[in-house]
């Protein structure tokens, strides 16, 4: 039946609409959807087409450092430093095969494009270029020309994400021509800005397209996939149109969201097709069926949307507010599916129940008995395993070695400014820009202070008016456009450039050092901005997030499914095989060294939780119903895994597609590690669920069996049985009544005619 069950029969003649009609307390509410489908259908329509002209509206936000707390000192700086001076994109220009007097050429035209605030070369550091090659020591300005190559650091009016400076840097190619190309952190955010749209729709297609041959392979109807594809892309468009409210979303949010409300949410439209394929087997015509069946789903579709409802939504507790962005939107996609199943899909299911039969097939799925066997043999073994790795997974995972900066998250390996990053970096060496504002109360002061920077083995150039500033001349000599660069508004601005890579220990060292001098001169009156002191605050507050968000998500599961089942046992047994297969997925790139990017890796532990704990969930269920039918633990066991294998491979199958998806085809690395982690945890999920959760049931099968809940459900279900019955020798007793009714008639007038 679909994606869950067998082949569904067809409808037997003369069946009575209205039997076995079931009442259940969600009946009014099932009954008045069924019956105004038209009108709700109509509602639907407005709102799809209201939120795709909503869609266009939303906001992206491709600067990271914007969801830092407004208590840390890198924000602090910031904002300070933007209410006098503005905050400076950065980037780094290389020419080849250029000459020094054309190299200052080239210069001189960067200076005059409109958002370039200022170039730094070997002329800003006194240098004379001009001079015959005889007379100029290449050695002393070897960071800045060597090889017929010259670089240049370049500061822009604007912040790396604004338009000006993204203008900016197109006007800078155009002049570069093929002699050379632009780096750094302002041409990084204009490239992800550019590609990442164009990425994710690529990703979107293709991921629609493998979930639509899956689903073709999984269920008993060439119509289906349509049928679910159209419902979870209405949720998609209404999810993503109600983002307005949030006015801006984070790039990484906007461009996961879609692909994981595809991945996780599924299934509710598969609840609630094989609900109304099973009444219409029992018999019933289509309006009853939907009736029943949607009154049965509602109770599952809550419980399951309610696990994954709770691994997003604690996102939201997060310091690092891109956490509230990616929780709300992704608990909202939740829902937004949740409510079109509900709403949406009885109407489809009524227009389209006739296209579904007409473009039935057989099962290409075979019978998993004999693998269900086989999984509970090896299943004791199995969970031995687990158990054994569980603590090594959970220590290692805390050992892996991460990013957490901006220069991480951008371009990855194999882009083009990827490649032009790592050529510049190999021909001059690293410049890592830190900007200092202190007040403008003595130039002496600021002298020293430049000095002493510029001694520091590490420093690359210290770049402050004393830089335009002849000893002993007075600061009105020079123009207001060159004082205004560096004094105004009280504050001093001093651009510290240092050969280390943003993100590494001795960055973090040498920032630590250069902010102590800075408060030797002015102490608790001066801040320091730059990637590097923006990554030392994500990584103090990544890291708490993370323990945070992980811990919430754990509890919020637990209660969940504690208060569905009434059993403080049963979400212990659902959340074991999770719980390991997440700490083995965040382990691993510490098994195989590799670096992580953070952010992916504080978000998908809430993810994998939410999105696969249905599977564990299940398990449970179909092994109750065995137990429930007379099977004994064993049986039960292989029933559970028979029964369940195919939902798992199905809806496993899809969030693996969707993550790796995503993680092949971006660019962007913390898109691509998100979908990675999301994958390969969906793998180890499905995979210990299935391997595992036999013995385990088996393990808690007293404490789960002979629940409170498990007894109030099987009297329930005995008291529909027996009114089930009484409803069939009722009705084929009205049956005989009215053929014998027929035949006195029949009788009395042949009589009458005699």
């Amino acid at each position: 039946m679909g994606l869950f069950g067998k082949f569904r029969k067809k409808k037997p003649e003369g069946a009575d609409p209205a039997g076995g009609e079931k009442k259940h307390k969600h009946g009014n509410f099932a009954d008045f959807i069924v019956d105004h489908n038209g009108i709700i259908s109509k509602i639907v329509l407005v709102l799809v087409v209201f939120n795709l002209i909503c869609i266009p509206f939303v906001g992206v936000n491709y600067d990271l450092t914007s969801y830092l707390p407004d208590e840390c000192d890198s924000t602090i700086a910031i904002n300070e430093m933007k209410k006098s001076f503005g905050y400076p994109g950065t980037g780094r220009i290389m020419l080849k095969d250029v000459s020094l007097y054309e190299a200052k050429q080239y210069k001189t035209r960067f200076e005059d494009v409109k958002g370039v605030d200022q170039v730094i070369w070997c002329d800003t550091t006194g240098q004379q270029v001009y001079q015959g090659s005889d007379f100029i020591n290449y050695t002393d300005i070897d960071e800045f020309y060597k090889d017929n190559c010259a670089v240049m650091d370049v500061t822009f009016d604007e912040g790396d994400t604004s338009k000006l400076t993204h203008q900016a840097i197109n006007d800078i190619e155009k002049i570069i021509g093929d002699k050379g190309y632009i780096v750094g952190m302002s041409p990084t955010n204009k490239f992800i800005e550019e590609n990442v749209q164009k990425q994710m729709k690529m990703i979107l297609i293709t991921a629609v397209v493998l979930i639509f041959l899956i689903l073709l392979f999984t269920t008993n109807s060439y119509f289906e996939p349509i049928l679910f594809l159209t419902v979870i892309g209405c949720a998609i468009v209404i999810n993503k149109g109600t983002n307005i409210f949030l006015g801006t979303i984070s790039f990484v949010t906007n461009n996961i969201a879609d692909v994981m409300q595809l991945a996780t949410s599924m299934d509710y439209s598969v609840f609630l097709l094989h609900a109304y394929e099973r009444e219409r087997d029992n018999g019933l015509d289509k309006i009853p069926a939907l009736k029943s069946g949607l009154r049965d789903t509602l109770n599952t579709v809550l419980a399951s949307s309610m696990t994954t409802f709770c691994g997003f939504i604690v996102l939201v507790s997060m310091k690092f507010k891109m956490g509230f962005d990616l929780g709300i939107v992704l608990s909202k996609s939740i829902i937004c599916s949740l409510l079109m199943v509900i709403f949406l899909m009885p109407t489809l299911l009524l227009l389209w129940s006739d296209k579904i039969d007409r473009t039935e097939h057989k099962p290409f799925l075979p019978n998993f008995h004999g693998f269900a066997v086989v999984v509970n043999r090896i299943s004791p073994y199995v969970l031995a395993f687990v158990l054994l790795i569980a603590a090594p997974c959970y220590v290692a995972q805390n050992m892996n070695h991460f990013m957490y900066g901006s220069d991480a998250i951008g371009a990855g390996a194999g882009t083009s400014i990827y490649e032009n990053a790592q050529e510049v970096d190999e021909k001059f060496g690293r410049s890592n820009l830190l900007v200092a504002i202190f007040p403008d109360s003595s130039s002496v002061k600021e002298k020293e202070l430049s000095d002493e920077l510029d001694d520091l083995p590490y420093v690359k150039k210290v770049m402050g008016l004393s830089e335009y500033l002849p000893d002993g001349m007075p600061e009105s000599i020079l123009p207001k456009s060159i004082t205004a660069k560096f004094h105004k508004n009280g504050y001093t601005r001093m651009m510290i450039y240092i050969k280390t890579k943003p993100e590494s220990d001795l960055a973090f060292k040498a920032t630590d050092e250069v902010h102590a001098l800075l408060n030797k001169y002015y102490p608790g009156e001066c801040y320091l901005a730059g990637n590097t002191p923006t990554t030392q605050d994500m990584e103090a507050v990544l890291k708490v997030d993370y323990t945070k968000a992980n811990n919430l998500a754990m509890i919020g599961v637990f209660l969940v499914v504690a208060l569905t089942y009434r059993s403080l046992v049963m979400p212990i047994a659902t959340m074991v095989p999770i719980m390991i297969a997440i700490y083995l997925n965040m382990a691993f790139p510490y098994i195989v060294s590799k670096t992580m990017i953070f952010i992916g890796y504080a978000v998908v532990s809430c993810i994998q939780l939410g999105a696969t704990i249905d599977y564990a969930i299940l398990s449970t269920e179909n092994y109750l119903a065995a137990r429930r039918a007379g099977e004994d633990k064993k049986h039960a066991a292989i029933k559970s895994t028979e029964t369940s294998f195919a939902s798992i491979l199905t809806s496993g199958s899809i969030l693996i597609v969707c993550g790796y998806a995503i993680s092949f085809l971006s660019s962007i690395p913390a898109i691509g590690e998100v979908g990675h982690l999301v994958g390969r945890g969906a793998i180890f999920s499905a995979s210990f669920v299935v391997l595992v959760m036999p013995t385990l049931l088996k393990i808690v099968d007293h404490f789960i069996v002979n629940s409170g809940a498990e007894k109030r459900k099987k009297r329930k279900e005995l008291v529909r049985a027996a009114i089930a019955r009484h409803r069939i020798r009722r009705r084929k007793a009205a049956d005989k009544l009215k053929g014998a009714l027929s035949s006195v008639h029949g009788r009395a007038a042949g009589d009458q005619e005699g």
